[in-house]
């Protein structure tokens, strides 16, 4: 019985905050047990629902392994000529199908070239595997929304880390929130979990400079 891999992230968009990616291994006759407890795109489940499926998505799974990207490693790929931030959840896929070696693997794809995508994947592969690349797969495939349930889950679990370290509240982490505009807006300074990349970073960053030195 082959073993498949879906791969998906959680976490793409947010000025604040960590990227997590994760991929899910499972016998291709469980599939249709993913489907059976209510596996789907995470953003269709509530977090309550998502935190149920999270350990019955992992006593199904033959394997699976998350990959945490921290806000410095998405702005050192984000600032390199050679990458961004495609590469990088494309790199970051290598890594956990070169960790879970399966013998097919489907991803999200957040490129529009699949080919390109799938050509960086295989670059670093030490496995040779049938791999498919399709946009929305987390809507397609019981496995890739296994995986990205995994990655939301986690995703929110870090989130609320950050909170409690800190003592704050910033909402969501995404740009469009205001709880998040309003937090960024007085405090892009003063804490290490913002994409400093981000365009909604850098509109504050470079309004707040411009007035320190219109300040002298």
């Amino acid at each position: 019985m082959a073993i498949v891999c879906g791969i998906e992230e959680a976490g793409r968009g947010p000025v604040i905050g960590p990227m997590v990616m994760a991929g899910v291994c499972i016998d291709e006759k469980d599939e249709d047990e993913l489907a059976r407890i209510g596996v789907k795109d995470s953003k269709l489940l509530t977090p309550r629902q998502r935190e149920g499926l999270f350990e019955r998505i992992k006593r199904i799974a033959k394997r699976h392994h998350i990959i945490v990207l921290q806000p410095a490693e998405i702005d050192a790929a984000l600032r390199s000529p050679s990458t961004n931030l495609n590469w990088l959840e494309a790199d970051t896929s290598t890594a956990l199908l070169n960790r879970l070696a399966p013998d097919r693997a489907i991803l999200d794809c957040p490129s529009p070239n699949t080919e390109a995508y799938v050509a960086r994947v295989r670059q670093g592969l030490e496995k040779d595997m049938t791999i498919r690349a399709e946009h929305k797969a987390d809507l397609l495939y019981p496995v890739v929304s296994a995986a990205s349930i995994i990655a939301k889950v986690v995703r929110d679990r870090e989130i609320e880390d950050i909170k409690r370290r800190h003592n704050v509240q910033f909402g969501s982490g995404y740009p469009a929130d205001p709880l998040t505009q309003r937090f960024l807006e007085r405090n892009h300074d003063k804490y290490p979990f913002f994409r400093k990349t981000w365009k909604s970073y850098v509109r504050v960053a470079q309004r707040k400079a411009q007035k320190g030195i219109s300040d002298f």
